[in-house]
């Protein structure tokens, strides 16, 4: 494969790990599909767009020089990450406190979380247009040479921080009580509720953490598109897909399928008689196929080579 190509590959695999993991983790803890996590990823981008709109000017005041952007870099950053996590907490009181005791929450939450989705790209809609919104390249826009490959330094920046995001994340999950107490609720929720832990509390840092994942990518993902009501679709459905392919509810087999994924995205964009019109074709496909072949997805495939 050519070393731009992989490079590529790596970028979208990160972007698409950052939706995937949310819906695995969300699935795994609570049993819940969060079909507002495309909305999620709006919210985040206009929040990003409106920071960086009103940030710029005073920052450019205070700060001289390429310091300027790397602080500007940081404020569009953390307005994603604490819209998110805002969302998510909304989330959680709207489509999980209400009903998360009552029968059938798996598929009334679904149906929430979807309404939800619709309501907040016409809301969006209706506030803002359809027009289209760019973010300030603050993460640069030109390319550096890495062992004698051009890489462009948003995608650089991309999956370093996407790493070490996902990276942090995991070692959170591992280290910490809340953490501990998470992972425990995703593992057994009964037997974690016997030992005094509140499935209904344990649930808001979850989707916290999922949200700002999803801001995460957003901010990420908007330095290569625009930003416009309805952008959280397309990471909806490849996030919702991939963690499908993943198995549902495993975090390593969502890395994995989006890994697999990204670079297969961008290997059918490099075909000439394929492009990016068939991308989506060539992706769905595969994903039919290994589930066919691997009902359990990628996640029971590594469970069985764990053992």
């Amino acid at each position: 494969m050519d070393a731009g190509l992989f490079i590529y590959g790596l970028y979208l695999a990160a972007i698409y790990s950052l939706m995937a993991i949310g819906i695995s983790l969300l699935w795994s803890s609570v049993g819940m599909v969060n079909m507002a996590h495309g909305a999620t990823f709006a919210i985040a981008g206009y929040a990003a767009y409106f920071a960086a709109d009103w940030m710029m000017p005073i920052v450019k005041a205070s700060i001289a020089g390429p310091s300027s952007m790397t602080a500007l870099a940081v404020i569009i950053m953390l307005a994603g990450i604490a819209t998110g996590a805002v969302f998510g907490v909304v989330i959680y009181l709207v489509a999980f406190l209400p009903i998360h005791d009552k029968p059938n929450f798996a598929v009334r939450s679904l149906i929430i979380t979807l309404a939800l989705n619709l309501a907040t790209v016409q809301a969006l809609l209706y506030l803002f247009g359809p027009q289209q919104k760019a973010l300030p390249r603050v993460f640069g826009a030109g390319r550096i040479d890495l062992i004698g490959v051009p890489v462009r330094v948003d995608q650089l920046v991309t999956i370093i921080t996407t790493i070490l995001l996902l990276g942090g994340v995991l070692l959170w999950l591992r280290i910490s009580r809340k953490g501990l107490e998470i992972r425990a609720v995703m593992q057994n929720s009964e037997g974690a509720a016997l030992c005094g832990i509140s499935t209904r509390w344990t649930a808001l840092p979850i989707m916290m953490l999922t949200g700002a994942l999803a801001g995460v990518a957003a901010v990420l993902l908007s330095q290569s598109i625009f930003v416009n009501p309805t952008a959280g679709a397309t990471p909806l459905i490849k996030g919702l897909t991939i963690a499908l392919l993943g198995g549902l509810g495993s975090v390593p087999g969502a890395v994995f399928g989006a890994i697999l994924i990204g670079f297969l995205e961008a290997a059918t964009g490099a075909v000439p008689f394929l492009g990016q019109r068939y991308v989506l074709v060539v992706q769905f496909a595969f994903i039919v196929l290994m589930l066919v072949i691997r009902p359990r997805g990628l996640g029971g495939l590594l469970d069985e080579t764990r053992e």
